[in-house]
């Protein structure tokens, strides 16, 4: 009996800290989004801004549900204050999982975890000042003459929020193709290799991801393809082949490491 609550006991412990550090994610959203809520017009006007800039004179962006002048603000106030809080959430994340890394694993992981949050900033600030203006410019100017540009504003608050998530993850790209390398599951040979097959499966998710227009998928998929480029050229630089001595030796101090956390644990 006392065997079996020994080996329920760290999976249980494991759970209450989980739990934990979800609340404390949560609360930080929470904290965030009650300061910037007084601000929820405003931030949406900012948001609004790539388009209202090229509506034709004399028209605006319009409210076809009655409970859209609040809710979405508010909706948008809730998603800008998870992303405000990415920093802290990624932290959590990895406190959580830290201990149950090798020392060489925490070295690596640290800067993939702070340059993780760079590029998924650089993701949105990528299709607010670049993306953006660039669709609205093409959607209404190829418009019928006797049609008036009226957007409705949940409509575009979902829109803009498909792509900001669309890019965020897309600006992952050299991160996740430097874990990929540094695993040994690919080496970059290989991966130069199937380029052509990567071009076409950024141009698939592009289409997947984005409106069906052509513009706003080559606007994804192309960074996609470049963001690709560049982790091969990272990994290049930064993951050198190792003689077979030493990934040896490597799985010999893992095996140690590994039994005397065990050993410490009993």
């Amino acid at each position: 009996m006392s065997q079996h609550t020994d080996q329920e006991q760290p999976l249980i412990a494991h759970l209450v800290e989980l739990r934990q550090r979800l609340l404390y994610s949560v609360l930080a959203i929470l904290v965030i989004f009650l300061c910037l809520f007084y601000f929820a017009n405003d931030l949406y006007t900012w948001l609004s801004a790539p388009l209202t800039a090229l509506l034709p004179e004399g028209t605006s962006m319009i409210a076809t549900d009655v409970t859209s002048p609040f809710f979405a603000p508010f909706k948008l106030t809730l998603v800008f204050s998870a992303f405000l809080a990415m920093p802290f959430l990624l932290h959590q994340a990895w406190s959580f999982i830290a201990p149950g890394l090798y020392t060489h694993e925490k070295r690596l992981a640290i800067p993939l975890l702070l340059s993780s949050i760079l590029l998924f900033y650089l993701g949105i600030a990528f299709a607010y000042f670049v993306v953006f203006p660039l669709i609205f410019g093409f959607f209404t100017s190829v418009g019928p003459e006797n049609i008036a540009v009226m957007t409705d504003i949940s409509s575009y608050l979902n829109f803009v929020l498909k792509l900001f998530f669309a890019f965020g993850v897309v600006f992952e790209i050299p991160v996740a193709t430097l874990l990929l390398l540094w695993s040994g599951i690919v080496t970059v040979e290989s991966l130069k290799s199937k380029r052509h097959y990567v071009i076409v499966a950024c141009f698939v998710l592009g289409m997947l991801l984005t409106p069906p227009d052509i513009i706003s998928q080559s606007l994804l998929a192309v960074p996609m393809w470049l963001l690709f480029e560049v982790g091969i050229l990272m990994g290049r630089i930064l993951i050198k082949p190792k003689p077979d001595e030493e990934l040896d030796q490597e799985l010999d101090d893992a095996i140690d490491e590994e039994q005397e956390n065990r050993n410490s644990n009993s």
